[in-house]
């Protein structure tokens, strides 16, 4: 019997989970080992944080979910993973008592999402800092209360400085800060109190709308459009102002520090802000058999696991070679052990990166959550049942061969709402199989804005809380 161990039930580890326990929960031994007992529907939360869905609305208990498919449930926090051993085990610290537990596996799934490094910039952060975060439930509610009492401010004539983007030279996900900042405007515009409010898009990205892949193209009727185009549209017409090229360096109250591709150094005033913090791995200790930090061969410095890519290629060169992009996902010193979603280590940025005569890199990191997570998740899990079942690996997907689709609402109301859809193939450019300078396939590739991607908004929301729970039918729904 096999023992395969899942540490997170984040979008990669929960649907990697659901797959193991489907081919494998009746067999072998699937266990997941999570620090929080809920699934959490990230994009969800964007509404948590304008108050426009109740925070009970976008999570579950997992429990129930993995007894029914199969797969046992370790609510606890890992900490130790020593993969030398003869017998390969987890250490981790049961939520509630404290207690330690050691959990053995044949196979490990690591996949618990990322450290919010909000340390990474003195002063953000709605804990230790002066500015709010949707990277979290807890995050989420509380960017809602400030968000609502700022609302109240300005109930009563305040004019206010609303700043929302990335707060990290190395951030990423500037996909949910842009779905932030059109709900906040889409929300003041029907309270009546948009007027009132300067808003600011302020991101590390090379190019307005490029969301840390490079922009998105399309061709339509013999025209090449881009998202950097398209989304400079869209903060026209709202009046959202807009500052790309610019890491965010340090936070005081009010007061946001910056530098740009110049090297400029700038502060901008602010009333309120949600800033996407830089993503790490989580500070896993990793233990060789005598006692030893093996940490080298499974981690790089950010914490992320590294798996079966090209790492150390310049970027010129890396923007050429789409096979330096993992296909398996498992580390090749321990090859066991894989990585989904997050936590697996690319080997360098999909959009050009920037260092300016400060010696400040300024470089969006490459996103791997959503559908990308969830994707890798089924990829890893499948040859996890493959080396079960066979001994060998069959399935395989490159960023550089994934299609990934996001629709970014921009107001939820489903009679004037509005939603930006956006489909890329494939997420990471492949310009050698796609001869044009954009390295993607404009035809399936696709940019559009309407009540329509309202809709199917908020259906997804309904659509994948049933898929993430296991109900019948769950595997039709791709990932």
């Amino acid at each position: 019997m096999a023992k395969i161990l899942v540490i997170g039930a984040g979008f990669a580890g929960h649907t990697a989970a659901l797959y193991l326990g489907n081919q494998l929960g009746r067999k072998h031994e699937i266990t997941v080992m999570s620090n929080r007992d809920v699934f959490g529907y990230v994009p969800s939360w964007v509404w948590v944080g304008v108050g426009h869905m109740k925070p009970e609305q976008t999570i579950f208990k997992l429990k129930p979910v993995y007894d029914r498919m199969h797969v046992k449930f370790v609510h606890a926090a890992a900490k130790e993973i020593h993969p030398d051993a003869s017998d390969q085990f987890v250490v981790a610290e049961e939520i509630g008592t404290g207690k330690e537990v050691r959990w053995s596996y044949d196979y490990l799934v690591i996949a618990p999402g990322p450290l919010l490094n909000f340390a990474g910039t003195p002063g953000l952060g709605p804990e230790n800092g002066f500015t709010h975060s949707i990277c979290s439930l807890p995050h989420a509610i509380k960017t809602r209360d400030a968000y609502l009492a700022l609302c109240e401010r300005m109930k009563k004539g305040e004019k206010v400085k609303i700043v929302v983007g990335t707060g990290h030279p190395g951030a990423t996900c500037q996909g949910a800060a842009f779905e932030y900042i059109v709900n906040v405007h889409k929300d003041l515009l029907k309270k009546g109190l948009r007027d009132k409010a300067d808003i600011l898009w302020l991101s590390n990205e090379p190019e307005l709308g490029d969301f840390g892949v490079n922009g998105v193209q399309i061709k339509r009727n013999g025209i090449v459009q881009k998202s950097s185009e398209f989304i400079k549209s869209v903060f026209n017409d709202h009046g959202i102002r807009y500052q790309v090229r610019t890491g965010v360096t340090k936070v005081e109250e009010g007061k946001i520090h910056w530098q740009n591709y110049e090297g400029e150094e700038g502060i901008t005033e602010f009333d309120f802000s949600m800033l996407i913090p830089q993503f790490k791995g989580q500070p896993f200790k990793y233990i060789g058999k005598d006692g030893e930090d093996v940490s080298a061969k499974m981690v790089n410095p950010a914490g992320f696991v590294l798996v079966d890519g090209k790492y150390g290629l310049p970027y010129p060169e890396l923007s050429q070679t789409p096979e330096a992009w993992p296909a398996q996902y498992n580390n090749p010193t321990y090859p066991n052990v894989f990585a989904a979603g997050i936590a697996f280590a690319p080997p360098g940025p999909i959009s050009k990166p920037f260092t300016n005569k400060n010696n400040l890199l300024i470089a969006p990191a490459p996103p791997r959550t959503g559908m990308v997570s969830g994707v890798i998740g089924r990829v890893v899990a499948m040859n996890i049942v493959d080396l079960v079942k066979t001994g060998k690996m069959t399935h395989q997907e490159r960023m550089t061969e994934m299609v990934a689709a996001c629709i970014a609402s921009m107001g939820d109301n489903l009679w004037d709402g509005n939603a930006v859809t956006i489909v890329m193939r494939p997420v990471v450019p492949d310009r050698k199989k796609y001869a044009n300078e954009f390295g993607r396939d404009l035809f399936i590739s696709h940019l559009e804005m309407g009540l329509s991607g309202a809709w199917m908004k908020f259906m997804l929301h309904y659509t994948f809380i049933w898929k993430f729970k296991g109900l019948f039918g769950w595997k039709l729904i791709p990932e």
